[in-house]
């Protein structure tokens, strides 16, 4: 039987499919990428934000069709989407065959057989049961990175997030067993890890007593294969002075940040539910800059929010223009059902939300432009990703650059290179977000 699986999402909902597929790979399932030579399709959802909400019920009606054109006998819907959108599944989309909610992706294997069977039902655990965690994962990002998901759930209740409806409270895995599934993930090849939770700073809380993201990453370190480790998703007002130093000291931590933010005015932030302030967040800042010079900082936020004023785009946009963030993403403020701010007062027009989230995209892209240029000179060390078809230029990334989401470093050379590979490059020029190098034998390497 061949099973087509389609992700989307988050690199959290990705761990969740690589680790169905394992579970059905053990049980004798093969995979295509082919939804036409598909016998059961998978599309794990998403419901984030409207659009992701309405591509994963666009997916599944398209994947759907291929019970008439195709030789599709059973589609499924997992994740997010599944999970909050229960009742509205069956009703709306009655050709798919079985649901599996977020916790249950244990289960898939039975869903996927019921639902062959022609009794596909619903699968579904206590939200806050105790994450599944399951090594014999398919990696699906090329075999040298991986993202390690370190805990499930969320305790923030920020107004504008579904996230603890369809994910439960805040629940760490134990190091023991990331450990472990960091090892397995290191013999089959993976080089660079990537650590990714709804927020990574509250590590261990619930299990350990304590934040104890710093002792997982010295844990993690210390696996010989390992290259390179990348932290995402660090809320500001948890990173602590323990942490820094762990990522200042330890050589394998990328000196990387992803710190989403949000917004940066006071009012703004008191309305979204957010713990720190605008001076707060300078301070954070520039303490982590001033620990680590060579830091890439990463940051996500939000425009046009309920009663989000000119005064406060303004003040979000000149903190933007002076924090100088290496990498930032900007998104329209998403209206979602069930949370406090779908009610608030002084709903923002989608026009303003999207020409603010312009007007600050157009701000970063001098600055990340500018940051660009600044490389040339410099020595860097990057991983290989792969070949440009045709030329000998291999495509690579640098430690300030984390996979899908920021650029690459293009390297010409004719040498033989594969996907994983560890070089050292002299960047000589850039092109908007990229940079162009050369490798390079010797010279110090910033990174």
């Amino acid at each position: 039987m061949n099973i087509m699986f389609v992700s989307l999402g988050c690199d959290k909902n990705l761990v969740d499919t690589e680790m169905m597929l394992g579970l059905l790979r053990k049980k004798g399932y093969t995979f295509t990428e082919d939804e036409s030579e598909a016998d059961i399709i998978v599309v794990n959802t998403c419901c984030f934000i409207g659009d992701a909400r309405e591509e994963s019920i666009q997916t599944l009606l398209e994947m759907a069709e291929y019970k008439k054109t195709g030789r599709l006998k059973a589609l499924v819907a997992a994740g997010c989407l599944a999970q909050r959108y229960q009742k509205e599944i069956r009703e709306e989309i009655p050709e798919v065959d079985a649901l599996v909610g977020t916790m249950a992706i244990g289960e898939i294997t039975k869903a996927v057989e019921e639902a062959l069977a022609g009794s596909g039902g619903d699968h579904y655990r206590d939200l806050n049961a105790a994450p599944a965690v399951y090594r014999d994962r398919v990696v699906t990002t090329g075999g040298h990175y991986a993202y390690l998901k370190i805990a499930e759930g969320c305790n923030k209740r920020c107004t504008y997030c579904v996230i603890p409806k369809v994910r439960g409270d805040y629940r760490s895995i134990p190091m023991e067993e990331l450990a472990a599934q960091a090892e397995k993930l290191a013999e089959g090849g993976v080089k660079e890890l990537i650590l990714v939770a709804q927020e990574t700073t509250l590590y261990g809380v619930d299990l350990y007593g304590k934040k104890s993201l710093p002792q997982l990453l010295e844990k993690l370190a210390g696996i010989r294969d390992i290259r390179w480790i990348r932290i995402l998703y660090c809320y500001p007002e948890e990173i602590t002075e323990e942490l820094i130093e762990t990522i200042a000291r330890e050589p394998k931590i990328c000196h990387y940040l992803d710190i989403p933010i949000q917004h940066a005015s006071d009012s703004v932030l008191r309305r979204m539910g957010r713990r720190a302030t605008q001076a707060q967040l300078r301070g954070i800042i520039e303490g982590i800059r001033e620990r680590i010079p060579d830091i890439c900082l990463r940051t996500t936020l939000i425009s046009g929010f309920p009663g989000e004023t000119q005064e406060d785009f303004e003040e979000l946009y000149r903190f933007v223009n002076e924090m100088e963030f290496d990498r930032l993403g900007v998104f329209p403020y998403s209206r979602e059902e069930d949370t406090p701010a779908a009610d608030m007062p002084d709903q923002v027009e989608e026009s303003v939300k999207e020409s603010r989230r312009d007007e600050l995209m157009e701000l970063q892209q001098a600055v990340a432009f500018e940051k660009a240029e600044d490389m040339a000179g410099h020595i860097v060390t990057a991983m290989i990703e792969g070949r440009v078809a045709d030329e000998d230029v291999y495509v690579a990334r640098t430690y300030r650059d984390a996979p899908d989401v920021d650029g690459y470093l293009f390297v010409n050379t004719g040498a033989s290179l594969i996907s994983g590979d560890f070089v050292k490059v002299l960047v000589t020029d850039s092109n908007e977000y990229d940079l162009i190098g050369e490798i390079v034998e010797d010279g110090e390497d910033i990174s």
